[in-house]
């Protein structure tokens, strides 16, 4: 079968599925097949597509109809301008992530001196986090955190793939239980499971049926683990460190009314994401005594 034949059956096929941007999605499914890119896909349109590759196509678009994540059927998601393995197991990589990293960088870069950490990135998921400011501050130490196993045997793979695996710790522990009595950063961030127990129902079938639960489930409101952040800052956030915390859109009132009451906490806020949605929560600790906090310079409006 020619390639451009099949392009225009896939893209039906995904269509009837019910999948965003079918046409979109064929041309990628194509591309990782065939290991092309987009130009050359169309330029060899009246190419006879090989056996192997057809029947790879096949089996990965039955996936995609029953609404399989893409990035788990190639095994791979884009962030940061780098490519992560993922799988079942963890989190897909998303863009609003994107911001906690830029965050902790305005702050890393605002230093004196070479930011060397140590770097705490709690529920770390596929890595993706702290390798990509693994791979942006080349004198840091992170350790990166998570209850899964499985989550930090991915991201152990993508810490090797991308260099940065002898900065990167990764620890299984539920938020700090598995750190050093006393260990404090001066940089925490965090994408915590933040969606609603009663509205999980409701996601898309790619992140309901697919995604772990584990990495998605808040509890009521989705906010029983960022209940526990406070004191896991009191515990582990250094004196004029910074914490970046990602949330749901719909939990602006909730976190400011909690992080706000932390009394050794200053400059609470919720910054928006691209689409201008409330999401990442930003706070600091006070400096101790004679220290001064200096605010946060440059960040997105």
């Amino acid at each position: 079968m020619r390639i451009k034949i099949l392009y225009h059956s896939m893209a039906q096929r995904l269509q009837a599925a019910g999948i965003p941007e079918p046409s979109r999605e064929a041309e990628l499914l194509l591309e990782e097949a065939l290991g092309v890119g987009r130009a050359q896909l169309y330029l060899d349109g009246e190419t006879e597509i090989p056996a192997q590759a057809l029947a790879k196509l096949e089996a990965w678009l039955v996936r995609r109809c029953a609404r399989e994540p893409l990035a788990y059927i190639v095994g791979e998601q884009e962030f940061w301008s780098l490519s992560f393995h993922v799988t079942p197991a963890v989190l897909i990589p998303r863009p609003e992530t994107e911001l906690l990293v830029e965050a902790a960088l305005k702050v890393a870069r605002g230093a004196d001196q070479p930011f060397r950490g140590p770097l705490l990135d709690v529920g770390t998921g596929s890595g993706a986090i702290a390798v990509a400011l693994a791979r942006e501050l080349p004198a840091a130490l992170i350790y990166a955190v998570d209850r899964s196993p499985a989550a930090l045997q991915v991201a152990q793979g993508n810490a090797k793939r991308h260099g940065v695996a002898e900065r990167v710790r990764l620890l299984a522990t539920d938020l700090l239980s598995g750190l050093r009595p006393g260990q404090m950063f001066p940089l925490v961030l965090s994408n915590p499971p933040y969606v609603g127990q009663e509205t999980l129902p409701g996601l898309q079938p790619e992140v309901r049926d697919f995604e772990p639960r584990l990495a998605l489930d808040g509890g009521a409101g989705g906010l029983t683990v960022i209940r526990r952040f406070p004191d896991l800052l009191a515990a582990a956030l250094a004196p004029g460190g910074w914490f970046f915390m990602e949330i749901g859109a719909d939990q602006q009132e909730d976190v400011l009314e909690l992080f706000t009451a932390v009394p050794f906490l200053t400059q609470v806020e919720v910054r928006p994401d691209f689409a201008g949605l409330p999401r990442i929560l930003q706070a600091r600790r006070q400096e101790e005594k004679g220290g001064h906090a200096a605010p946060l310079a440059g960040w997105r409006a």
